[in-house]
């Protein structure tokens, strides 16, 4: 399975595609953050009609998960499952795609991290997209 992960400043599914506001960014001031996260699910045509679980989670550069508090509290992540079945045009040997969307504030320390997904309880290396909370609020040029 491919994953495709966009960050932007708010995302939203309709009709079956994903809707991006202020997308592609990697680099963020500190302070509050509107942090939409956009994910592609590309299901291969012979995984169709199973269900697939996920969860999209945020860990620190050195894999730790963030949480809403202190070590304890709930981690930053959004879980769900879904199945996708094949549309009458569809032909075989064809990906099909489920875009996710979520939107969350976020108050994160200077810093690197990122968005890493987990399909059936598997991750792999590209499905992952970093951002750095940068000391000071970059220029749009930078961003």
């Amino acid at each position: 399975m491919k994953v495709t992960l966009l960050l932007a400043d708010h995302v939203q599914v309709a009709e079956g595609k994903l809707f991006v506001s202020g997308g592609g960014w990697s680099f963020v001031g500190p302070g509050r953050l509107a942090c939409g996260v956009g994910v592609i699910f590309h299901v291969p045509w012979d995984e169709s009609g199973k269900r697939i679980t996920f969860r999209v989670r945020l860990v620190t550069e050195a894999g730790e998960v963030v949480t809403r508090g202190n070590p304890h509290e709930d981690p930053i992540e959004v879980a769900g499952e879904f199945e996708i079945g094949r549309p009458a045009y569809a032909q075989p040997g064809d990906d099909l795609y489920m875009p996710v969307a979520f939107n969350a504030q976020l108050q994160l320390k200077p810093g690197v991290y990122a968005w890493q997904v987990e399909v059936d309880g598997r991750t792999d290396e590209a499905w992952r997209s970093s951002f750095r909370v940068c000391e000071v609020a970059p220029t749009r040029a930078d961003s």
